[in-house]
């Protein structure tokens, strides 16, 4: 493929200025492919000239014939007669229509063959707009290689045709519009224009004059409503979200949110109807529309209809329409071609049917695919064909809550959100006052929203994507990047919040964009050059190993890795803030921070718009050794690992190194927090080893090995997404809990409840976890265990809610209330579990965490799962406990407790036999 900057350079070479003058006036011409690219852009930004690629020819497309052929223009003739040829020798003939050009080229000494009619022994061929004769044969000859310089203008035409048929009927676009440049009945500027050294950005917004209202009232007749789950009574299909990005592309069914899961595009001389799921293909449901859109791909002309093998249903519904159909891969003589978006196999085939007046019927779902790949817009194979025409499958579930969709007013669809619109509004918005209505905040929203998938269309060389790319950045720049931080929130539906989405976005996928972000915050000194080792044996899921290094906001570092990591699946991590907000009402700072790279080189450059700490990532089961990295441009952070740190060093210099985020390590857990806090610490030591007891109490009541296969780690954090704090890898929790996590005083005093919670749902399992039931309740073991066996604090003390008098309570409401499952929750559900361990001690519960751990004949539901607790928890202590849970409750089987009944004595000491009779 051609690149887009290096023809246009060509193509301007040695020319100053355009001077768009004399007696005419030009058309503007609507660029679309993703080949296209403007030559001349008038100072209101309408494309004049323009260029483009199909098959292996090229076409350079002029807004007027005149162009062709007046004086002034000879420069840019002669350089794009070179550009255009297959070879230096290759000969140029030019149609007679073009008389004046043949003669002003031959005067000039370029050699022509005047009043030439169009032949293969050609290498370019001249013609004007106007005539559609040789259309086919034009599109034939660009396709095999050779090169077309075509000119004219729509305007006038429209004048008898219609402006609304212009894109698809003007006999200009019949050759043109199969690279992705069309004629427009807008009449073009007049003036002397200068050629910029730079490649100008194609307009976001081209007014095409099509009437998508009348095509939508072809594709919803007899339509009042979308099935979107299909018919399937086995399953209800789940359709994705459309991301409708072209100029001519326009959506056809949307969500009362306006989010679009049928869309339709005109590209080239063909067109294309996208479904977000392939059930919305077949369903019978869908008859009325699905017949629709086939008379609306071939424009009322009928044809033969080719279906994939896998849409079985489709072939069914369009045969009884006497739709001739037939099942087939993508062959010559077909007017429509249908199949399911999941293989890009036959995407040439296709973009080539299309572009030559084909029709494509095409569906499915990319959340599946999204899952274990990084991004769906660029990889999911339906998007390397649907890209091109202006709308991607994103890797968004429509969350439909009903079973169908209103099809809506065709004029109310047509005048639905449009991306390019939106964005176009409001860069006209920000360039005039700057300041951003409600109306354009919630554009920019939505903007935000869809430029983070559309960013992910791979735009390199492709002028139709870059310069929505460029338009976005327009739009930061000029309104700058937002402040935002627990002092000075931002609600999550303002501009503000927009522009740090945008912001984050941009910067991740245009590295250049970081030269033009302002500084965020105070300098950090860059320290010397750091070489670190690495352990890179990892035994457990994935996990952070910490540098002691932090890399300031929009800077750059260098990491050089050893050979031996090239292929080892690691990761370079900026930040350890991993919560998502974009959910958040309001946000107190941006809603991601952190950023990945793959090791891919032993030399990485990565950088981060919002900084943060440096880690590098370790893939699940990594077996590396011990790994050397060295770290150029980044800042020393306060960072203390147990074992290995000085004290006194610690005290007297690293704590005071300039990162706002300190780390402290131990064996089995991790301390994240702001360095301030770190330096008011005066015994990491005594804290490192309070939380090492802490840990092993945690692994031994959890019955596994006393090292952790990757060590725990908490995370302080100005907001997360939910809670105070919550579990994962990392815990995270709200800064505002650092007594919780730093002050060993406090633990000793009355101890510390949450961040051990958060360890404890970190060591629920499936198998003896009764979601919703258990899920706050169970975790709390870990609490009352580790506050009880290390810190020496009783449970009452440990978490007020333990208080006796309020435990007896909470039984006897939940007796009185009749038992029911519905109330066992929290401490609630607690409670059984802390009778169990006053009577029978902790023993139990280690020995039944650690059968759980080799038991493989786990049932898959909840009352199956109670009563093989009940059962193995009998076992350990050797009394018959079904009574006990079946007075809290819990569904015990006749079969289990006739079981348990005969195989163990009573629990004469049961707590619960008061209440039996009740």
């Amino acid at each position: 493929l051609m690149d887009p900057r290096t023809s246009y350079a060509s193509l301007v070479k040695g020319i100053q200025s355009f001077q768009v003058k004399g007696d005419f006036n030009p058309c503007e011409l609507l660029l679309t492919g993703d080949q296209a690219f403007p030559v001349l852009v008038s100072t209101n930004g309408q494309v004049l000239i323009a260029a483009s690629q199909y098959g292996k020819g090229r076409m350079v497309v002029a807004a007027h014939e005149s162009i062709l052929q007046l004086p002034q223009f000879l420069p840019f003739l002669k350089n794009a007669l070179e550009w255009l040829k297959p070879s230096s020798t290759a000969p140029v003939g030019v149609h007679p229509s073009l008389h004046t050009l043949s003669e002003m080229l031959l005067s000039n000494g370029v050699k022509v063959q005047a009043d030439m009619t169009l032949a293969d022994s050609l290498g370019v061929y001249c013609i004007d707009a106007y005539d559609d004769t040789l259309a086919e044969d034009l599109v034939l000859f660009i396709k095999n290689g050779k090169g077309l310089l075509i000119g004219g203008q729509a305007w006038y035409w429209s004048y008898t045709h219609g402006a609304k048929k212009v894109v698809t009927a003007f006999p200009g676009n019949k050759v043109t519009s199969v690279g992705g440049v069309y004629f427009t009945a807008n009449e073009g500027q007049n003036g002397d224009f200068p050629v910029p050294k730079e490649m100008p950005s194609i307009p976001l917004i081209t007014r095409h004059r099509l009437n998508t209202e009348e095509d939508l009232k072809i594709l919803l007749n007899g339509v009042t409503q979308f099935n979107i789950h299909g018919d399937n009574p086995a399953g209800r299909a789940i359709p994705a979200r459309l991301l409708i990005h072209g100029t001519l592309a326009f959506p056809v069914g949307i969500t009362d949110s306006h989010l679009a899961f049928l869309g339709a595009a005109y590209y080239g001389r063909g067109r294309v109807v996208v479904a977000s799921h392939e059930a919305l293909l077949e369903a019978a449901s869908m008859e009325a529309f699905l017949v629709n859109a086939i008379r609306w791909l071939t424009d009322g002309k009928g044809g033969m209809v080719g279906i994939t093998q896998s849409l079985q249903n489709l072939y069914s519904i369009l045969n009884k329409a006497t739709i001739p159909c037939a099942f087939t891969n993508l062959k010559h003589g077909l007017a429509v071609y249908c199949c399911t978006a999941y293989s890009d196999a036959e995407r040439e085939k296709i973009h080539e049917f299309v572009s030559e007046g084909g029709g494509l019927l095409i569906g499915g779902q990319a959340w599946i695919y999204r899952y274990p790949n990084a991004s769906a817009i660029k990889g999911y194979p339906g998007n390397k064909i649907l890209n091109k025409f202006g709308i991607a499958i994103t890797g968004e579930t429509l969350d439909v809550s009903s079973e169908s969709c209103p099809a809506g007013e065709a004029g109310n669809v047509a005048l639905s959100y449009h991306f390019r619109k939106a964005l176009s509004q409001l860069k006209e918005c920000v360039h005039d006052n700057h300041i951003l209505q409600p109306k354009s905040c919630s554009d920019l929203n939505r903007v935000a929203q869809d430029f983070a998938a559309f960013v992910d269309v791979p735009a390199a060389n492709l002028p139709a994507f870059s310069s929505v790319h460029m338009a976005i950045v327009e739009v930061v720049q000029l309104c700058g990047i937002p402040d935002v931080s627990a002092h000075k929130p931002v609600k999550s539906n303002s501009a503000e919040a927009a522009l740090l989405n945008l912001a984050w976005t941009i910067y991740n996928i245009l590295p250049a964009f970081q030269h033009l972000v302002p500084s965020l915050v105070e300098t950090f000194p860059t320290a010397a050059p750091q070489t670190i080792w690495i352990n890179g044996k990892n035994d457990g899921p994935e996990a952070w190993r910490s540098t002691g290094m932090y890399i300031p906001p929009a800077k750059t570092a260098t990491l050089d890795f050893p050979p031996t990591a090239i292929g080892a699946k690691l990761q370079v991590q900026i930040g350890c803030h991993s919560d998502n907000l974009s959910k958040a009402k309001k946000l107190r700072r941006p809603p991601v921070m952190v950023r990945r790279f793959e090791v891919k080189s032993c030399r990485m450059e990565v950088s981060s718009l919002w900084g943060g700490l440096l880690y590098i990532v370790l893939p699940e089961k990594s077996s590396l050794g011990s790994l050397p990295v060295t770290i150029k441009g980044a800042t020393l952070a306060p960072y203390y690992k147990q074992g290995e740190t000085n004290l006194d060093f610690w005290k007297s210099t690293i704590c005071h190194y300039p990162a706002p985020w300190a780390e402290l390590e131990t064996e089995n857990i991790i301390l994240t927090f702001p360095s301030d806090e770190a330096r008011s610490i005066s015994d990491p030591e005594l804290l490192l080893n309070t939380w090492a007891q802490i840990m092993k109490a945690v692994a031994k009541l959890a019955s596994i090995p006393p090292v952790f296969p990757r060590p725990e780690r908490i995370v302080t954090d100005v907001q997360i997404s939910h809670g105070w704090m919550h579990a994962g890898y990392p815990i995270m929790a709200d800064v505002r809990a650092l007594q919780e996590i730093t002050d060993v005083q406090a633990f000793f005093a009355k101890g510390t409840w949450g961040p051990i919670h958060e360890l404890g749902h970190n060591q629920q399992r499936e198998a003896w976890d009764f979601w919703p039931h258990t899920s706050e309740a169970t975790c709390n073991l870990w609490s009352v265990y580790a506050n009880e066996t290390v810190l020496n604090i009783p449970r009452h003390k440990a978490h007020p809610d333990l208080k006796p008098h309020l435990r007896q309570k909470r039984i006897q409401d939940y007796i009185r209330n009749g038992a029911q499952l519905k109330d066992f929750e929290v401490f609630t559900a607690l409670e059984p579990y802390l009778q169990l361990q006053e009577a029978f001690g902790w023993e139990p519960y280690i020995r039944i965490f650690a059968k759980y751990q080799t038991k493989t004949d786990i049932p898959p539901d909840n009352k199956s799962k109670m009563n093989l607790w009940a059962e193995m928890f009998s076992q350990q202590v050797q009394k018959n406990l079904g009574p006990f849970f079946k007075a809290w409750g819990w569904p015990i089987k006749v079969e289990i407790s006739h079981k348990l009944a005969t195989s163990y004595p009573p629990w004469a000491e049961d707590p619960m036999s008061q209440y039996r009779c009740c």
